[in-house]
């Protein structure tokens, strides 16, 4: 049975009782209190304490209880900071370190609520369209549908060379950056496009996959946006398979989205005009979170099961 404090008023009660010279047995059964709780109390009055001074011990000795904030070391507290400001989550640096870090990754963001630490963007929380919002963007007339992706590619969320792809728009609408993030060991790929036309995004598509051996990437899925609809000609000239996810389901290429979202937060704004920045630039953005380990990898980072997986595939 889980015990309970005495209360103020049952102490008053236990003072009066002990002035009248009540027996300890009788007081136990009216208060209906074991009798070690009684002599506990009366032995503090016998002292020539009151009731009063029996509850005001109880609530200093109350305040010592419960487990003492965690505390940490300015070294620690400077060596997790440090990858902060790299752009790394708690739970990265923590599975990364165990051994440096000498607490729990929500004890690290309890002590970012505390001030500790200073990060201005921990992980969002996601919007959602009203019911009955409706697509009015363009969209492609014939494309090839996600699930023929599945009956062609079984072995699919286990295969290296699966590529999920997008653009993100800049400021105005005025100009866009083609995006595309590889399925197995999650690297993001960011390329230069001139402008937001099919034919605009196909040459970009197309400069960027020469630079790899035929056969190494196996299929795309793509936006149903009509920005991708010379991917025919893609699909042709480096024998590759492209799909398209459903409208309005970017569930269907997770990964894609999440690594827009990673991307808008960490060098690519909604606000930033996209015309002027250059692929050096873009490739930069995109090596700094290919570096940052992924939970999913188990802490690995994008490059290095990349890497990896060219090795199996001989081609480096």
């Amino acid at each position: 049975m889980t015990y309970t404090h005495l209360t103020t008023n049952e102490l008053v009660m236990i003072e009066a009782y002990y002035q009248a010279g009540k027996k300890v047995c009788d007081i136990s059964k009216s208060l209906g209190r074991s009798r070690q709780t009684i002599y506990n109390v009366l032995s503090f009055l016998k002292t020539g304490h009151s009731a009063y001074d029996y509850y005001e011990r109880y609530q200093t000795n109350k305040k010592r209880c419960g487990r003492k904030n965690t505390q940490l070391t300015k070294p620690v507290q400077d060596f997790i900071q440090s990858y902060l400001e790299l752009d790394w989550s708690f739970d990265v640096i923590k599975g990364t370190y165990p051994e440096r870090i000498p607490c729990s990754m929500r004890t690290l963001y309890r002590l970012a609520d505390r001030g500790i630490f200073h990060k201005n963007d921990f992980p969002w929380q996601g919007k959602r369209n009203p019911n009955g919002k409706k697509e009015t963007r363009g969209k492609q007339a014939f494309r090839r549908n996600i699930r023929e992706r599945t009956e062609m590619y079984p072995e699919l969320e286990s295969e290296f060379g699966h590529l999920e792809g997008d653009t993100i728009v800049g400021k105005n609408h005025k100009s866009a950056v083609i995006t595309m993030v590889e399925k197995q060991s999650k690297a993001i790929i960011t390329l230069q496009t001139n402008g937001r036309k099919a034919s605009d995004i196909e040459e970009s598509v197309s400069k960027w996959m020469s630079q790899f051996p035929r056969h190494l990437f196996k299929s795309i899925t793509f936006d149903c946006g009509k920005e991708f609809s010379n991917w025919k000609s893609i699909s042709n000239k480096h024998d590759i398979d492209i799909f398209f996810a459903d409208p309005g389901c970017p569930g269907q290429r997770g990964l894609n989205e999440h690594s827009n979202g990673l991307l808008r937060r960490h060098g690519l704004p909604k606000q930033m005009d996209f015309k002027g920045i250059s692929q050096k630039c873009l490739s930069a953005i995109a090596d700094k979170r290919n570096r940052i380990p992924r939970k999913s990898l188990n802490y690995q980072t994008p490059y290095q099961v990349f890497l990896t997986n060219l090795k199996m595939s001989n081609l480096i």
